[in-house]
């Protein structure tokens, strides 16, 4: 059994700009004493190394582990709160296994309340998965459950409570799978990175509060100071209708995230970043860094100032090598990447939270007591017409451009960062007083009108057969993805004329309506595929950024053609803070219901301003990504706001799955579903 006896905690050395950094951050109340919560991945220094893979276990003798949760103090600076931990530690201990075991998890609870947890991306039994209420009841106080299934597959994973908030309090950890052949790569070091967001805050009170204000915790939000900036850049007219169409759908281009840095202190292996983790390397050695996001709500931006990272493995899988200086990270991924530090010097691990309020930090050090410097932080970013599901329009496609007021291969219009006001002047709306104008039906503050009843499911004679549960209740089709057909927007080349008047009070724009009801308060118009684009906020520096469309499966594998599509429609109200699928929360709805052993697309088309990062228990998704035959394997897939993705899935797996928003607080909201699979 892996021990997981925990080594003394270890500081660096003192030298003069470590101790004018923590004087600095001590006057800020960071600095942390956490040595009785680190397990030993994540105390520092932490040497790494290319450990030998544990040795395969005997046919019906597995591999025995007991984990025990619990609670205790955590310290940040002057700040204590109650952490939930695994074996006394936060983050969770590291569990290393090979390929090919059977593995046995003992895991005792001895919280006041039910517990669980979840060993995320793993492909096992259902009733093994680890969700209360969908695989098992959960770990009643004082109770052992005992988790033992095989390990089918290699890869970096983590493991998570599916219990209340006590992922958010601390419980989540490393599940690291050695693979039973030798990989296509070499390395001398490896290190699990895993980063998080803690919050002293209970967090259902959070939920409570964000269901009363939804924008209650972002404070970078557009000022005066701001309004009297853009005049002088861009002059008062264009300035002033900007913010009226703003104003007018109750929306905030500065919403990038429901919770930031007011509320947060953001993690890297446990260590906030005034006491920063510290992996040591060799110069001219390459290094594995095991990237897992275990944040609840927070997607991170991760960079190394000074050197490229070769992307080897995303959610666990190989991919083929893709050379990056940056890649964004949305809650519940993994990415695994090999650096070559070559100078010898400290480089800076810089986790940065897409909404720019704060960052995670960690140091990739030749000795210890070396600090990286801070690099510099970005402005904000704000949201723009591709986030509201413009689709064509927003992003300068053929279908638009050619048209350019009827002008046939007339030159592209970009309008990905236009204005709602640059947007309405384009399409010849009237001015912002008008009740017409541009987007006004995109209204986060008032209901949504559901005057258009949904569509019908269809009969079981349809490709979706008998109770399925396809999307807009029921809807299935066999196209293939990529179109931009049927109610999730308007086909490429459509005639555009119906754009500026768009109805308002409808929740939707243009000449449809929003038939999700109040569960959902905008209409994405031409929804489309993002995967080319590194998203909000990135790629304007000239920094080589990793997209979706870069992700290529290292080996063929058949990939038959699915028998169905079922659309899921990703909503919300943001202002009410109500998230769902297709207008309605779990509590709502029915199970998406599969044959076993079924092939199936699904095409998700969100039609909200926020990314979801979308997670499907006990299979695989391949993304559609354009890698023909060689569409990467995830567990996660982060949808971009306005963006319409398709992934397959072969139904492989009997029992009830869940499928949810990995953010905790969209999953708490109604964010979630079951796919039954029988």
């Amino acid at each position: 059994m892996p021990s997981f006896q925990l080594p003394p905690f270890s500081n660096y050395p003192p030298d003069s700009s470590r101790r004018q950094f923590l004087r600095a951050a001590g006057a800020a109340g960071l600095w942390a004493g956490l040595s009785r919560l680190a397990p030993a991945y994540a105390q520092t220094p932490h040497a790494g190394h290319s450990a030998a893979a544990a040795p395969a276990s005997a046919p019906g003798n597995p591999t025995v582990v007991d984990l025990a949760i619990d609670k205790m103090d955590f310290r940040i600076g002057d700040r204590v709160g109650r952490a939930v931990t695994v074996n006394g530690s936060l983050p969770a201990p590291l569990l290393r296994f090979r390929q090919g075991q059977e593995v046995e998890l003992r895991v005792t609870n001895r919280l006041k309340e039910r517990a669980s947890i979840h060993w995320h991306g793993l492909l096992l039994p259902a009733e093994m998965d680890g969700v209360p209420g969908i695989s098992f009841k959960g770990i009643d106080p004082g109770e052992t459950f005992v988790y033992r299934f095989p390990l089918k597959q290699y890869g970096t994973y983590w493991y998570h409570s599916h219990s209340g908030a006590q992922e958010q309090l601390g419980l989540y950890g490393p599940f690291i799978i050695d693979p039973a052949e030798a990989e296509p790569f070499t390395y001398a070091g490896d290190h699990v990175v895993i980063l998080s967001d803690w919050t002293f805050s209970d967090p259902m009170r959070l939920l409570a509060k964000l269901k009363k204000q939804s924008n209650f915790s972002n404070l970078q939000q557009r000022t005066l100071g701001d309004f009297f900036d853009n005049v002088s850049a861009e002059g008062f007219k264009r300035t002033w209708a900007d913010r009226t169409e703003w104003g007018k759908m109750r929306m905030d281009p500065s919403d990038i995230a429901d919770l930031t840095a007011t509320h947060f202190q953001y993690l890297l292996n446990g260590r906030p970043a005034a006491a920063p983790w510290s992996g040591i390397f060799r110069p001219g050695e390459r290094v594995r860094l095991r990237f897992i996001n275990a944040a609840a709500t927070t997607h991170f931006d991760v960079r190394i100032p000074g050197l490229t990272m070769t992307v080897v493995q995303a959610d666990g899988q190989h991919v083929q090598p893709v050379e990056v200086e940056e890649f964004r990270m949305g809650v519940a991924e993994t990415y695994d990447v090999l650096v070559e530090p070559t100078e010898d010097r400290a480089y800076a691990l810089f986790a940065e939270t897409t909404d720019r309020s704060g960052f995670a930090l960690g140091t990739l050090a030749p000795r210890a007591g070396l600090m990286a410097q801070i690099p510099e932080r970005r402005n904000r970013p704000l949201r723009t017409m591709a986030d509201m599901g413009m689709g064509d329009m927003a992003m300068g496609e053929p279908a638009m451009g050619k048209m350019e007021m009827g002008k046939a291969n007339a030159k592209p219009m970009d309008m990905k960062g236009m204005s709602p006001a640059e947007h309405a002047a384009m399409m010849g709306a009237k001015p912002a007083a008008s009740s017409s104008g541009a987007m006004a039906g995109m209204n986060h503050g008032a209901p949504a009108t559901p005057s258009a009843p949904p569509p019908a499911s269809p009969p079981p004679s349809s490709a979706a057969g008998a109770g399925g549960h396809a999307g807009m209740a029921g809807m299935s089709s066999p196209k293939p993805p990529g179109g931009h057909e049927g109610m999730a927007g308007m086909s490429r080349g459509s005639d555009m004329k119906d754009m500026s008047g768009m109805s308002r009070g409808q929740g939707g724009m243009g000449a449809m309506k929003n038939p999700f009801g109040p569960g959902n308060s905008m209409m994405a118009m031409s929804p489309m595929s993002r995967t080319h684009e590194p998203g909000t906020g990135l790629g304007a520096d000239g920094r080589r950024v990793l997209v979706y469309r870069d992700l290529v499966a290292l080996d063929a594998r058949p990939m038959p053609e699915p028998g169905r599509e079922i659309v899921m429609n990703v909503t919300g109200n943001m202002e009410r803070f109500i998230w769902g699928f297709d207008g309605k929360k779990f509590s709502e709805a029915e199970p998406v219901r599969l044959r076993f052993g079924e092939r199936v697309r699904l095409t998700f088309v969100n039609h909200t301003m926020m990314e979801h990062p979308l997670h499907l228990h006990g299979m695989f998704m391949e993304l559609e990504n354009g890698a023909d035959g060689l569409a990467p394997l995830k567990h996660t897939v982060n949808l971009k706001p306005g963006e319409k993705m398709s992934v397959l899935v072969t139904a492989d797996a009997l029992g009830d799955w869940a499928f949810h928003c990995h953010l905790f607080y969209h999953m708490e909201a109604g964010m979630f579903r079951v796919f039954n699979v029988a």
